[in-house]
């Protein structure tokens, strides 16, 4: 520890190794008194017996196991219900393997299921900041990004925190706060510490500004412990003090991580609520990915939130504000892969009139109509798959060939019904499943498959080298591509995405809609196995009229929002969740705004497993 206060280097480097300690060390005293949490449901972050990867070789637990075709995520069709193999707690249906329905469920014990410590992800901890600290500047976009599973970056067991990003925690943290108190003293602050006193208006502070940040009351513990960080910093001044309580706590396992330990059990109790507390996390999470407002934590402080009817009044309120949109802006984005539309590259010379001042524009087109569908249209499911409309301004309209919009200002337009249906038909996409100077029947029916059919395929053998076929003058893609499903160890996975992306071959690698191609007649005629809408199609329109009315695809949607929502997989132990959700959303004729909302009424939402004093759930 440096001795001279004009050692600045060697104190600053001393102060910062000891707060990446203490931050590591913070989230490990969590973890370790919440094991129970993580191990009981499957494994710890980058550990534990799924591996760094999440995954172990025949899991029948793990849905991105291609060794259990009869796992939850990966059945004949999606989801738990339907899932072949019985759940672990003792007395749920589906132990036959068979459909399980909500009247199975009727007299099922509760099962919610497992329970993990979440990590905030960047897009959590920037709205986070952003509601606690009136900050816009989205500081957590310098974190390093999340790994991916199950299509989402919010997965529980993928979340760690390396040496690193706890360093750029506490860099983060000192900048939020000097900014704070720079700029926003007097709104962090309610008291005035000259006319309360310098110790009163701290230790009121330390509250109100606490119970914000840790979502929930601080231990007296806690709040002695910050008011000794707030007197250190007050022998500067009392912004000095409120400077270094706030970069305190936005290094805490408290702040960092939301844990849920439930309400205290009875005696035989083996399942629990939640405390209104932690419900109030819960809530402002799942429907706005950041921290509750005022009327949650005052609802909460009143112990308003362990009734489902409680939630559902919250959930109600909640879907009016405009951070909800956010959150299904989010999801679509990694559902559907949309980021990668940012990084859209075409060869000029094949493509003249794609440039990348287009780029920008599509991803807007996409984000506009997703965005109205959900909250102007019908706001279902059927309309996100097959409806004509769309937005465009006078640049992307001339591409697309559309007349009458001209300017820089994007309006909403109605687009040819014989060319256009839905998100699957959107320039954006088509382009981003494109190939840099031609389409790609593989890229666009392993979407398909993957994402609205959640059938997952297996990698392709490690021995075989990938290489596209070249380009011709005069050959079409379909007979270009032919060749895959001649050979035996592609054909078995080419002959379930191929002839589905075919049925795209309309739309060139650019996203613009084609007749013909080297002078042949676009033959976009195409063909989907293994589904409930197996047989044929003609063309993406006709495609995503089928995919409308599929109860595999409609359940593939639920699946996914319950990975995203829950930031987990689904388990045996969700059969009954998902049967429930799957039910309300068919009742709600499938309205996505309604399937949100089921997920905060099921078992998996509303409770939690107990945790036993040795840690095992």
């Amino acid at each position: 520890m440096p001795t001279s206060d004009s050692d600045a280097t060697g104190t600053a480097t001393w102060r910062r190794g000891l707060t990446v300690l203490s931050v590591l060390a913070s989230v490990s005293a969590v973890l370790t008194a919440c094991t129970g949490q993580i191990d009981a449901a499957g494994g710890s972050p980058g550990a534990g017996r799924h591996g760094p990867n999440g995954a172990s070789p025949g899991n029948p637990d793990d849905p991105n196991d291609p060794k259990d075709p009869g796992d939850p995520g990966n059945p004949g069709g999606p989801g738990g219900p339907s899932s072949p193999g019985g759940p672990t707690t003792p007395g749920l249906p589906g132990a036959d393997g068979g459909v399980v329905t909500v009247d199975d469920c009727a007299m099922a014990p509760l099962s919610p299921g497992p329970t993990f410590v979440r990590r905030l992800n960047r897009f959590e901890y920037n709205n986070t900041v952003r509601d606690l600290l009136g900050d816009t500047t989205a500081p957590a976009s310098t974190f390093p990004t999340e790994e991916v599973r199950l299509g989402f970056d919010n997965n529980a067991t993928a979340l760690q925190v390396s040496p690193a990003l706890a360093e750029q925690y506490m860099t983060v943290a000192e900048s939020l706060a000097k900014t704070a108190v720079t700029k926003n003293l007097k709104a962090i602050v309610s008291c005035d510490p000259v006319a309360a006193g310098a110790d009163a208006c701290a230790r009121t502070f330390i509250d109100e500004f606490g119970t914000k940040a840790y979502r929930r009351k601080l231990t007296q513990d806690e709040a002695t412990a910050m008011k000794q960080v707030f007197d250190v910093g007050a022998k500067t001044d009392f912004a000095s003090g409120v400077r270094l309580v706030i970069e305190t706590m936005l290094q805490s396992a408290p702040f960092l991580y939301r844990v849920e330990f439930g309400a205290p059990p009875k005696a035989t109790e083996k399942i629990v609520k939640l405390t209104s507390w932690e419900m109030a996390s819960r809530l402002s999470y799942m429907l706005w990915q950041s921290m509750p407002d005022d009327e949650l934590l005052a609802a909460a402080r009143s112990d308003r939130l362990t009734a489902p009817s409680d939630v559902a009044a919250q959930v109600t309120r909640m879907m009016q504000d405009p951070k909800a949109h956010d959150v299904f802006a989010h999801f679509h984005q990694q559902w559907l892969k949309l980021d990668q539309i940012s990084n859209l590259d075409k060869d000029g010379k094949l493509f003249p009139s794609f440039t990348s001042d287009l780029v920008p524009l599509m991803a807007e087109e996409t984000r506009r109509f997703l965005d109205y569908v959900v909250w102007q249209g019908s706001g279902t499911l059927d309309q996100l798959l097959t409806s004509t409309v769309s937005f465009a301004n006078g640049k992307l309209a001339a591409y697309y060939g559309v007349s009458g919009v001209t300017g820089n200002t994007f309006g909403q337009v109605n687009l040819d019904p014989a060319s256009n249906a839905g998100i699957l038909t959107k320039g954006g996409l088509m382009a981003m499943l494109g190939k840099s100077n031609q389409t790609s029947p593989v890229h666009r029916g392993k979407f398909v498959r993957e994402q609205l059919l959640c059938m997952p395929l297996q990698p392709p053998p490690a021995n075989i080298m990938i290489v596209p076929p070249e380009l011709s003058a005069t050959l079409s893609t379909r007979e270009r591509f032919a060749a895959h499903r001649t050979q035996p160890l592609c054909a078995s996975c080419h002959d379930l995405m191929d002839p589905i992306g075919l049925g795209f071959e309309n739309y060139d690698g650019a996203g613009h809609y084609r007749t013909s191609e080297n002078g042949k007649k676009i033959d976009a005629s195409g063909e989907v196995l293994q589904s409930d809408i197996s047989g044929g199609f003609n063309g993406a329109v006709d495609l995503s009229k089928q995919l409308a009315g599929s109860n595999q695809v409609r359940e593939c949607v639920a699946t996914s929002w319950f990975r995203y929502a829950y930031g987990r997989a689904e388990t045996r132990d969700d059969v009954c969740t998902l049967a429930a959700v799957n039910k309300k959303f068919a009742d709600a004729k499938y309205d996505l705004k309604s399937l949100l909302v089921s997920l905060t009424q099921t078992d998996a939402f509303l409770y939690r497993k107990v945790i036993s004093p040795g840690g095992a759930q």
